[in-house]
């Protein structure tokens, strides 16, 4: 049985003023995916990202969550659906004045009834899914950028959400470190059964773990392929495309 599509972008234009960044873009993310958005620096990348979690309302086009058209309904129902997804930024975005725990216990406080020592448990849950027991009551200055990737990916999944949102996750990491957060991708997408839409131009994480993407050009402002990565990188006859993903190399 095909997974049921869960975000469905048609026809998008984004575009700050007369300026358009990415026009046409139609695709799907399907339940289960690791969907990769990759292209050109500067292409619009994490700019789709922003319309895609609600930051930036399109130009043209629409954005469906399931039957669900997100920019045509009103603000609340927008919010409620946002509930059900996590969000890790390229910066970890984590609050410097709190501890790990306080960090990962925001969204509970702000979107749950829980009491205090729920919240606690499932904090201290998080952190132990992310590789980071017994580091509650650090601040963000006292560990490792690696570290604080994680504790942002512990927040992200506070709420157990649907859809997980990355931007650029391996940006920053050494190689060791890149694989790791790959492998935890791939084991939180199987344990809490989410859907992972991702930004990257770390072609180890693309061919990994991505099972579907779209290559977003910035010349043509548009999409040029999609597909999962292993079939793109055999099949494609874009010599961007090919380039990219062969880093200039040859097949």
């Amino acid at each position: 049985m095909q997974p049921q599509p869960l975000i469905t972008v048609t026809n998008l234009t984004m575009a700050y003023g007369s300026f358009v960044l990415q026009r046409d873009l139609n695709f799907t993310v399907r339940q289960g995916d690791i969907f990769i958005i990759m292209g050109d620096s500067g292409c619009g990348k994490s700019t789709l990202l922003r319309h895609l979690i609600g930051l930036k309302k399109p130009t043209a086009g629409a954005v469906h969550f399931r039957d669900t058209d997100f920019w045509a309904v009103a603000e609340e129902q927008r919010s409620q659906i946002m509930r059900r997804c996590g969000i890790l930024y390229q910066s970890s975005a984590l609050l410097s004045s709190m501890t790990l725990a306080e960090n990962v216990a925001l969204p509970l406080r702000q979107h749950t009834t829980l009491g205090q020592d729920e919240i606690g448990d499932l904090v201290s849950l998080k952190l132990r899914l992310v590789g980071l027991a017994g580091f509650d009551n650090f601040y963000p200055s006292e560990i490792s950028g690696g570290m604080k990737k994680r504790a942002g990916l512990a927040r992200a999944i506070a709420l157990d959400p649907e859809i997980l949102f990355f931007d650029e996750p391996s940006a920053g990491l050494d190689p060791i470190n890149a694989r790791l957060m790959d492998d935890l991708i791939l084991e939180l997408r199987d344990s809490l059964g989410a859907t992972v839409v991702i930004v990257t131009h770390e072609l180890a994480s693309i061919f990994a773990i991505g099972s579907d993407s779209i290559f977003l050009d910035g010349d043509s402002h548009t999409m040029i392929a999609q597909g999962a990565p292993h079939e793109l990188l055999e099949s494609t006859t874009n010599k961007k495309v090919k380039q990219f993903l062969t880093r200039g190399g040859s097949l």
